[in-house]
């Protein structure tokens, strides 16, 4: 009973199902469950940091990515909302709030017309260039459980997780 005491919530829930089903094999139930469980643990203290820079992570999401796009920090709508994996309609309200903050600007494409660009601001810049360096420092701090070697192992078995799960499809 000690041990039961002890477990993880995943392995309380195990450990009910072992009983009440005893012949499911309830072993992928615990990766998963252990996954996404460390998936929202994790998901509250990213966004932790975020909020002490007044974002929330979509809006981190989206001024992340045109930071890391490269100088000049623009980008077409259509590249961000599939980089970001959300719907055009999606990606316009969201716009609309980085823009009324200030932290982008919609600018006219060279290239075409008929198009806009997404650009960060000055301000914009500088609110990721800090939030993402202090992002990077809390996820070295929420993985310093495991040492160097645990990190690499978990990374490569998670690559390649995500890749038969990608070939899957969406």
């Amino acid at each position: 009973m000690e041990a039961f005491e002890n477990a993880d919530a995943v392995e309380r829930i195990l450990d009910q199902w072992r009983r009440e089903r005893p012949e499911l094999d309830v072993f992928p139930m615990g990766v998963l469950g252990r996954m996404k469980r460390c998936a929202l643990l994790l998901e509250k203290q990213l966004e932790r940091v975020f909020a002490q820079f007044g974002l929330c992570a979509w809006e981190f999401d989206v001024l992340a990515t045109l930071r890391r796009s490269g100088a000049p920090y623009c980008l077409t709508p259509t590249v961000l909302f599939s980089s970001l994996m959300i719907t055009s309609g999606t990606l316009t309200h969201r716009l609309r709030v980085l823009e009324e903050k200030g932290w982008i600007e919609r600018i006219d494409s060279d290239q075409d017309a008929r198009s806009t660009l997404v650009r960060l601001t000055d301000v914009g810049f500088n609110l990721i260039d800090a939030a993402v360096t202090a992002h990077v420092a809390n996820e070295q701090d929420l993985l310093q459980a495991l040492s160097s070697r645990s990190q690499q192992s978990l990374n490569n078995r998670l690559a390649e997780l995500l890749a038969s799960l990608e070939l899957r499809g969406e």
